[in-house]
């Protein structure tokens, strides 16, 4: 049997079951003005709970003095220092509700600054530090259709009707939506009565495409990106840079082209703003790029036009002659330097630290230009780094997991390159050996698709595919065609063509492994979630290679996943050439359901019952097929749980367990 016991795997020094609630991770490190301390967000799991939480820690930019800001089970989160660096504003539900809070540096007292019935979001201190903005949702009145009486006193009816007239009413995460806008805001620093800066029937934030606000300079504008087109519910990506006036809220656009103009960042004189977009030509794929233009909007110029890969987060150094910015390159987050004239470079690799192998991670600047951003690697799930200002090295400043990591023995982890059976281009993937490999025995296989089909694996810290491999599976995650941080081209390889060719991509890669000598061809598993989910029920519909498959939260039927899904309106647009019933034949061809009558791999289909991005419906489908064909089949369904499966710990530990229970299902175990 591969699965060992939990107190035998404890014993060896293996990952078990119980470590999901041990792992930390660092996030949204903010360094302070003076460039010496960086405070960041730091989320744990309370097994008594069954919870996340996050509070707020300080390091200094050296290393030392490592300590706590806030304590208990809340969740404390973006703390911003103000510009003097006396006072850090941050989120925190300590109180029952999110509100926005400031602490005082000297003192260490805490006071509640705002009072709001709808939570607050990218809060941003104004220049002279008397003013905190942020966006919180104004809500309207719900639709109707009817006037029904309501309930006598005391009676005890049901719950209303719940009637909507919006195009997007529910949303992942949150759920089903209030009734609103969000808008713009701005709250006296020391608490008061927040003024309502943005106005109309439009949405600055949210789940909807827009960036934070920032403040210009001289304190007299709020800009930010966000869609204030009339049709801004079906084409929500047509975002523009927005100048709002605090005196008054009046509002100018910027910028305006068909695409999205996002993340503004003004420049210290006031006398330009950079930002990140693109000329949107309606593929599933395209490369964003980093502008710069004058404040009033002319003279706009592309500064990132040799990059070729997405760039993130712009923000400007000090001196205003370049910008610091985020970008993945090959499966590794890195932060790079533009000057406004001259070639960009790398000032650090490595960015990231969200527990699993994709992309992500955050960083800040200080004046001085020291840069604390978060860090991973596939030994380190999530630490603080400062690069000081000339520096080439950074420095790794926290040891979140210093203490569960001593006692745990990680699986190896290198990378692969292979070429693809279908065109024999390259494709990069990583292999996660057992603890205790031995290259001279044969080990059963997993290969984890990743999802997006967007997105990228990477060289990080992945604590899923180390369980795997604590329970003695090889793991393979590749990056197939279609695959973020390899160019537009390779990105557009699956431009109205998803699932496809990546098949052969990923196929080629269970090939690779098994030439190297130590994988048994008999004993091979996959397994993926979301567009993974997609790949995993393609790939068992084209081979019947797998011993088994696990397929989580996947898309099955693309016609019922647009008319359910919110994000159907996004995907008709980018992944299609247009609506179901005027392309049917795309999208039958191109649901797994049209290969599922091949599917003899025995199948478990897991989803979380609150997932509105692929939706429930869509794995049940999959699942009843499955049953129908004769197919060995188990659904696992999540209770509480949206898309990805992460919101309680116990259900993350589940879904791994699960996957790794049905590869080694009771009367047929692997060997």
């Amino acid at each position: 049997m591969v699965v060992a016991p939990a107190g035998a795997q404890e014993a060896a020094g293996l990952l078990q079951p119980m470590d999901v609630f041990e792992f930390e991770y660092a996030r949204d490190p903010q360094i302070s003005p003076d460039g010496a301390q960086v405070m960041y967000a730091r989320q744990f799991s309370d097994v008594m709970t069954d919870r996340n939480y996050t509070n707020l820690w300080i390091v200094g930019a050296d290393g030392a003095g490592h300590r706590p800001v806030t304590t208990g089970n809340f969740s404390d989160t973006s703390p911003r220092w103000s510009r003097d660096g006396s006072r850090v504003a941050f989120i925190s539900d300590r109180d029952g509700s999110p509100q926005i809070w400031v602490r005082y540096m000297d003192s260490g007292q805490m006071s509640r600054i705002t009072n709001l019935q709808q939570p607050p979001a990218g809060i941003v201190w104004s220049p002279d530090g008397s003013q905190v903005a942020f966006t919180s949702l104004v809500p309207r009145a719900p639709a109707k259709v009817a006037d029904v009486p309501g309930a006598p006193p005391g009676a005890m009816w049901a719950e209303p009707a719940r009637v909507t007239d919006d195009l997007i009413y529910r949303f992942n995460g949150p759920g089903y939506l209030t009734p609103g806008y969000v808008h713009l805001f701005v709250v006296p620093a020391e608490g008061g009565t927040p003024r309502q800066i943005s106005s109309g029937d439009y949405q600055h934030g949210g789940v909807f495409w827009a960036s934070e606000a920032v403040w210009s300079p001289d304190g007299r504008f709020l800009i930010m990106s966000a869609n204030r087109r009339d049709d801004w519910e079906d084409d929500r990506m047509d975002t523009e840079v927005w100048e709002f006036s605090v005196a008054d809220g009046s509002a100018r656009a910027l910028t305006d082209r068909r695409g999205p103009d996002e993340a503004p960042a003004v420049s210290p004189d006031g006398k330009r703003i950079a930002y990140v977009g693109f000329d949107d030509r309606d593929q599933g794929y395209q490369v964003t790029g980093l502008y710069v233009m004058n404040r009033d909007g002319s003279d706009s110029r592309l500064l990132s036009g040799d990059l070729d890969r997405d760039v993130r987060d712009p923000c400007w150094s000090a001196n205003g002659r370049g910008l610091f910015y985020r970008y993945d390159d090959h499966g590794n987050t890195r932060i790079g330097f533009q000057p406004l004239t001259g070639a960009s470079r790398i000032l650090a690799r490595d960015v990231g630290g969200t527990g699993s192998a994709y992309s992500g991670g955050s960083y800040s600047v200080s004046p001085n230009g020291t840069v604390a951003f978060t860090t991973s690697t596939p030994s380190l799930p999530a630490d603080i780094a400062v690069l000081p200002s000339g520096a080439r090295t950074p420095r790794i400043v926290t040891s979140v997991n210093s203490d569960v990591l001593a006692a745990r023995r990680l699986g190896s982890v290198e990378e692969i390159r292979y070429t693809s059976s279908r065109d024999e281009r390259e494709i990069q993937g990583w292999i996660i050996k057992p603890p205790d490999f031995d290259p001279s025995r044969k080990y059963p296989l997993i290969i984890d698709i990743h999802g997006g089909p967007f997105a990228n694996y990477g060289d990080r810290f992945d604590y899923d595919k180390q369980m795997m491999a604590a329970r003695g599976f090889v793991v393979l995650y590749a990056n197939p065609r279609g695959s973020t941080s390899y160019g537009e081209e390779f990105g557009n390889l699956i431009h109205h063509a998803f699932p496809g060719d990546d098949f052969y991509d990923l196929n080629s890669g269970v090939d690779a492994v098994i030439a190297r000598g130590y994988v048994d061809s008999s004993r091979l598993f996959v397994t993926g979630g979301s567009a993974g989910g997609v790949l995993t029920a393609w790939m068992i519909g084209r081979t019947d290679r797998f011993a088994a498959a696990a397929t989580l939260y996947p898309v099955i039927n693309w016609t019922s996943f647009v008319l359910t899904s919110d994000i159907g309106n996004w995907i008709v647009k980018y992944w299609f050439p247009g609506l179901p019933w005027d392309h049917a034949e795309h999208y039958e061809s191109r649901s797994v359901l049209s290969v599922v009558g091949n599917v003899k791999t025995p199948t478990m289909v897991m989803v979380g019952e609150e997932d509105y991005r692929t939706p429930v419906s869509e794995s049940e489908q999959y699942y009843q097929a499955l049953k129908l064909l004769g197919v060995e089949a188990t659904m696992v369904r999540m209770p509480g749980e949206p898309h990805g499966i992460r919101r309680r710990p116990s259900h993350r530990m589940t879904r791994i367990e699960s996957i790794l229970g049905w590869f080694d299902r009771p009367g047929k175990p692997v060997p």
